[in-house]
């Protein structure tokens, strides 16, 4: 698993969110959120803002360049 793909998840987890509601808000698949948490798949900057925006958190703290 990637930084990316290990933030998501456990931002995920800790805002107990599904892979089927996070796919819902976001307009994708569950398999591709999948994807993205095992590090098979990158997400595009557009998706990336979306997901930042959705946990109140950072671009920087989802690509692992921060702590916070």
């Amino acid at each position: 698993m990637n930084k990316f793909g290990q933030t998501l998840n456990e931002l995920r987890l800790e805002m107990n969110i599904s892979r089927r509601e996070l796919a819902r808000r976001l307009n994708v698949s569950e398999r591709l959120i999948a994807y993205w948490e095992s590090g098979q798949r990158e997400c595009n900057f557009d998706t990336l803002i979306a997901i930042a925006d959705i946990f109140s958190t950072s671009v920087d703290y989802l690509l692992g360049r921060t702590d916070y």
